[in-house]
């Protein structure tokens, strides 16, 4: 990563991984940039139908976390194809992308020598399939941190790598709000009547409303999610951010959070008991996937409260 005295994308320029270096360094002579700085690589393994989408959550990282980029399209056909660029960012910034076409067993080899060596590795599984053979094991011996949807991949927590889940993160401005709602001292003595959870998402991807969930009985001492519902929500927000969640007692709804309708990032509380019905509004940001892939490169999320979600949550699938 570094400044740039243009913002134009320099490249794609078609290479070989032998010659992938030398490209780059033809590509920053173009730049006139005497020093650079490199923070980082990023591995992104997915498949054609999410390159856009990788793309473009790549672009917006703005080179923060990893100065060099590499995009590896698992299903490509015939010869690989290895094509490298300088792309832009914001601020004035270049980093280094080197986009691999080829299918997973051409690609066994050829990524670890286009990794920059003495920096930190994140490796991104941006497909919604499981792996099938060794690649993603492979990186895997060389990650400092593997970022995916952990319960799509049966990945476990607590592996010799940092465990970066999106859906997670994303979710914890919902987990920081529900907390909000149990501060009161009269909310806190109503936990234990909760009996039922219900949780909506955008969509069609449910495993960080499950990861959710797991939160939510792990707190509540539950000992799996039987007592949970899931279902789609419409809220506008992306695909398997959350919607709405109540919890109900033998009464009725005791709590609820749900998200306005508008690009407000509003979402709407509600506590509700006899002699008690109290509504109020928070915060609750949409998060675009470039920021929830900025937010886990930046401070991943491990830890005691996560692995049990993550146990309760996988045992539902």
């Amino acid at each position: 990563m570094t400044y740039a005295t243009s913002l134009e994308t320099l490249g794609p320029v078609a290479t070989t991984v032998r010659g992938a270096q030398a490209t780059l360094d033809e590509l920053w002579s173009r730049t006139e940039v005497e020093t650079r700085a490199y923070t980082g690589n990023i591995v992104a393994l997915t498949l054609r139908k999410h390159l856009g989408r990788i793309e473009e959550a790549l672009a917006g990282l703005e080179g923060r976390y990893a100065g060099r980029q590499i995009i590896a399209v698992m299903d490509g056909e015939g010869d690989l194809q290895v094509q490298a660029s300088l792309v832009p960012q914001q601020g004035g910034l270049y980093v280094e992308r080197l986009t691999l076409d080829a299918d997973a067993e051409q690609l066994r080899g050829a990524i670890l020598p286009l990794l920059r060596p003495a920096t930190v590795n994140h490796v991104w599984w941006g497909a919604y399939t499981r792996p099938e053979g060794p690649l993603l094991a492979e990186l895997s011996e060389v990650a400092d941190q593997i970022i995916a949807d952990s319960l799509s991949l049966d990945i476990p927590p607590a592996r010799h790598y940092a465990l970066a889940d999106l859906g997670w993160s994303r979710s914890a401005g919902w987990r920081e709000a529900l907390a909000q709602l149990f501060d009161s001292p009269d909310a806190a003595r109503r936990l234990p009547e909760v009996r039922e959870l219900t949780v909506r998402y955008s969509g069609e991807r449910d495993l960080p409303a499950r990861l959710f969930a797991g939160f939510v009985a792990s707190t509540l001492g539950w000992q799996d999610l039987s007592g949970a519902t899931f279902g789609p929500g419409d809220c506008g927000r992306a695909n398997g951010d959350l919607c709405a969640v109540e919890l109900r007692g033998e009464g009725g709804l005791l709590f609820s959070l749900q998200a306005a309708q508008d690009e407000s990032g509003v979402v709407r509380t509600r506590c509700r008991w006899p002699g008690v019905d109290r509504e109020a509004e928070v915060q609750v940001p949409r998060m675009t996937l470039a920021e929830g892939l900025g937010r886990v490169m930046a401070r991943p999320e491990r830890g005691e409260v996560f692995e049990k979600a993550w146990t309760l949550a996988k045992a539902t699938l």
